[in-house]
């Protein structure tokens, strides 16, 4: 079992833009001794916007809430919709809605300028927004690959069901009590709708039923586990909605990797009690797992620029400056 290393909420929320009421639970620009780049590559940066209720905008068309052209270079942009709807362009030509339930995947790799803003049926009608971002590092090869941009349709994501383990000694209690939504990575056979430069697991978690069951982690991978909606024993440690799992580093390293025969994942246990209405309406607990294997590479960042050297650094801050960042 991999344990818990550490349980993150202190995080007091802050707007990015005017559109996105965020709490920034990592970021590869803090200086913690004891929660930073280390311990979550090749994750560098995660904003969760927990659910926020937004008026309907009277000025939708010409002022939409979110943010401007900006640039990035040197990683990916992970972002995943849950409530509301989020519109996105680049200089690239890429452009479309992230609608509910929808993920888009973009690759800024040698630089990209791009915006988000509620989209305009979402800014016209308001109600409830919930997205995550998340930043992914690429390894120091792909730093400068082409960018591109990977939407991803709640439709197109495939789901593995997650079977009830507790009171089975005999292995026949087969009972779903959830399932794991595989945006990225692989698990028990399905691959993920995403492609990636280095090992990842992004899975979105819905238990809708009483009872325990498991998830089986690469043992190489940094993993983390954030609790959006519920409250449920992790490992059985009590945890509720708001809060990021942080679980102890990698049990193996896979240049370290020489038994075939050793076991490869780590076990992550999950118990969960789902209440009922009077009604026969569920109340799911939601979670997002993200986990990935470190890529171990120095790390040069500023703002929305990652390289490997502070040289790399500076020379993207010059271009930037002289207006060849995206040629």
């Amino acid at each position: 079992m991999r344990p818990i290393e550490n349980v993150h909420s202190k995080k007091a929320p802050h707007w990015v833009g005017d559109g996105f009421y965020v709490k920034t639970f990592i970021n590869h620009l803090e200086e913690n001794p004891d929660f930073n780049y280390e311990h979550t590559d090749p994750f560098l940066l995660f904003d969760y916007g927990e659910p926020t209720t937004f008026e309907p905008n009277p000025n939708y068309q010409t002022e939409p809430h979110g943010i401007g052209k900006h640039p990035h270079k040197g990683f990916e942009t992970v972002t995943i919709a849950y409530s509301g709807e989020i519109s996105h362009a680049d200089s690239t030509g890429g452009c479309g809605d992230i609608l509910e339930g929808d993920v888009q995947w973009m690759t800024a790799g040698r630089g990209i300028m791009h915006e988000e803003f509620h989209s305009a049926a979402f800014g016209q009608r308001g109600g409830v927004f919930s997205m995550v971002q998340m930043w992914v590092n690429l390894p120091s090869a792909d730093k400068l690959t082409h960018p591109k941009y990977q939407s991803i349709k709640r439709a197109e994501i495939p789901l593995v069901d997650l079977i009830d383990n507790s009171d089975d000694s005999d292995g026949s209690n087969q009972a779903t009590i959830g399932k794991a939504a595989i945006i990225a990575g692989e698990w028990q056979g399905v691959t993920g709708s995403a492609s990636t430069f280095t090992p990842i697991n992004v899975w979105n978690i819905e238990l809708y039923a009483s009872g325990s069951t498991t998830l089986q982690i690469p043992n190489t991978h940094n993993t983390l586990l954030l609790v959006q909606e519920g409250e449920l024993l992790v490992n059985d440690t009590p945890v509720s909605a708001g809060n990021l799992i942080q679980f102890e580093a990698p049990t193996q390293h896979r240049a370290d990797i020489q038994d075939e025969h050793a076991p490869d994942t780590d076990i992550i246990e999950l118990h969960c009690s789902i209440t009922t209405t009077e009604e026969p309406t569920l109340n799911p607990i939601k979670l997002l797992l993200f986990s990935g294997e470190p890529i171990g590479e120095p790390v040069a960042g500023y703002g929305p620029f990652v390289m490997n050297t502070q040289e790399e650094l500076r020379q993207t801050f010059r271009d930037y400056q002289t207006g060849n960042f995206i040629k």
